[in-house]
């Protein structure tokens, strides 16, 4: 029975259990999404999610307490001036766990868990962004005055282009011409 029973030990030793939420909650502040399975999300949750409560408060004596959780100076740098500011209003529920199937070796539950202020999909960011255009079915035929401007600068950019095409097979014509040349005065030396 496992009455009263609050932490999953994920078949681990104590030691070993704290170095693995440290780095997987190191992985989780510095990518914003990790993928791993449930029990570990679950776990990793509730180690992660005090600490990012106590990143709110930017003092040298809470950015001591989360480096003693974290051991990584560059995470409680990015968690202190990156991620802090967008979850300053957000009263709790920091991480999302998103389930995405099976693992094919041992079919064990897997998911992402991710910070939930930077899903740009889910925050619906790029909608005000985009300009509905407008679709119609007809393939319907352009303007001339349309037409007109773009063959125009189609021949204009043939004309810029025409020059140096042929100066250019003047040059290999002249090459040509000078190597027959040589080719002829070496001939007549033989023959003589």
């Amino acid at each position: 029975m496992r009455h009263g029973k609050k932490i999953n030990h994920l078949g681990r030793t104590a030691p070993h259990r704290k170095a693995m939420l440290s780095n997987m909650a190191t992985s989780l502040i510095l990518n914003k999404r990790i993928t791993t399975t449930v029990a570990k999300a679950k776990a990793l949750r509730k180690y992660v999610e005090p600490l990012l409560t106590k990143a709110k408060e930017d003092t040298t004596h809470s950015r001591r307490v989360v480096f003693s959780y974290l051991n990584d100076k560059q995470s409680v740098k990015t968690l202190f001036d990156e991620v802090a500011e967008k979850i300053t209003d957000r009263p709790g529920g920091y991480t999302r766990i998103l389930k995405t199937g099976n693992r094919l070796g041992d079919n064990a539950d897997m998911c992402i868990i991710e910070l939930v202020d930077y899903n740009e999909l889910l925050l619906g960011g790029d909608k005000a962004e985009k300009t509905k255009t407008r679709r119609s079915r007809r393939g319907g035929k352009k303007s001339t005055a349309a037409k007109d401007e773009t063959t125009a600068e189609a021949t204009e950019e043939k004309k810029a282009k025409a020059p140096k095409a042929e100066a250019k097979k003047e040059q290999k014509t002249e090459a040509k011409a000078e190597e027959s040349d040589t080719d002829n005065n070496e001939e007549n030396k033989t023959e003589k």
